[in-house]
């Protein structure tokens, strides 16, 4: 005999006979079920919150709920997962994995079934999770704060900047900054980042000298397929000897508001994308240029929500 699930019009059946003092074994004989079945059923979805009751559109609930639990994640097969587990160790996000995906018209299950498959992977002991991103930042206030690095006469103001560089409809226009590892050695690295495109280019420097900045700023800008048309800075001091850049480079330099982080947002947030691989308050005196290449090829490789789930690589090169 093939078992078959209790119906929903059975379980107003179960209701209206318990309701009327009938037992179990009459309720299985008028339904034509074993009586071990009407007991389950009983048990199983009474009312929770008195746990005596029975109600047959409770009862449906809790079964529906209880379905679509069990089904969350079954309907995609190993190599689907595998698949997923893959991009993820690019060190993709679930969104990104998803959007990407999407893309291309490949069936995917959602961001939240791939969270909650990373979690039961790390419980049996995976390594699926530490490829997500871990945000750490403490905000501070600068309120009144003194600027005490040097200041630099005759530099052009960032609103002074080509409209094509303020609202990314052209690509050449990039910004720049350093990036420090521990406070207790001088070894660091440039960082620039193309606005349209979220592009990255990573140099590394054994100190934050002006001429070692800009000696490795010129390399990374001379690699370019494309003009830098250009380039918006942070106010250190490593930067005040950007007319030798310029001298060298066929650029413009811009300079961002003092405490005005947000003025250079793209730079900002490639900044805490490389925080993944190069972690605050440790020393960079180990990082090579190909460690900065390969950390730069990663990223610039990873999808993006706001180029559609385009990489930066892609549209760079669009």
């Amino acid at each position: 005999m093939t078992y078959t699930q209790i119906t929903q019009h059975e379980r107003y059946v179960i209701w209206s006979m318990r309701k009327r003092g009938y037992r179990p074994a009459a309720i299985a004989r008028e339904l034509n079920r074993h009586r071990s079945t009407i007991t389950r059923e009983i048990h199983r979805n009474r009312w929770r919150q008195n746990g005596i009751g029975y109600y047959p559109l409770k009862a449906q609930s809790y079964t529906n709920e209880r379905r679509r639990v069990a089904r969350r994640g079954t309907q995609f097969s190993r190599a689907e997962w595998a698949f997923v587990e893959q991009l993820l160790r690019l060190d993709w996000s679930p969104e990104q994995v998803v959007g990407w995906c999407t893309r291309f018209g490949i069936d995917v299950m959602s961001h939240e079934t791939i969270y909650r498959h990373i979690w039961a992977d790390k419980k049996r002991g995976g390594t699926l999770y530490t490829h997500l991103r871990i945000i750490t930042k403490n905000l501070r206030k600068r309120y009144g704060t003194y600027d005490s690095r040097g200041r630099l006469a005759g530099k052009r103001h960032i609103s002074t900047r080509p409209a094509g560089a303020t609202n990314r409809s052209r690509v050449g226009h990039w910004e720049g900054d350093t990036v420090m590892g521990s406070t207790t050695d001088t070894a660091c690295i440039v960082t620039l980042v193309e606005r349209k495109s979220g592009f990255l280019a990573i140099g590394q420097l054994s100190s934050k000298q002006a001429p070692e900045v800009n000696a490795r700023m010129r390399q990374l800008i001379d690699a370019q397929p494309r003009p830098v048309r250009t380039l918006t800075l942070d106010n250190g001091t490593e930067f005040h000897s950007y007319k030798q850049l310029e001298a060298v480079v066929d650029t413009r330099c811009y300079f961002a508001t003092p405490h005005h982080s947000w003025e250079r947002g793209s730079n900002e947030n490639a900044n805490g994308l490389i925080r993944q691989y190069l972690k605050k308050r440790v020393s960079m005196a180990h990082v090579t240029q190909r460690d900065c290449q390969r950390i730069a090829d990663t990223l610039n490789r990873r999808p993006r929500k706001r180029l559609g789930f385009r990489t930066p690589e892609e549209v760079y090169a669009s």
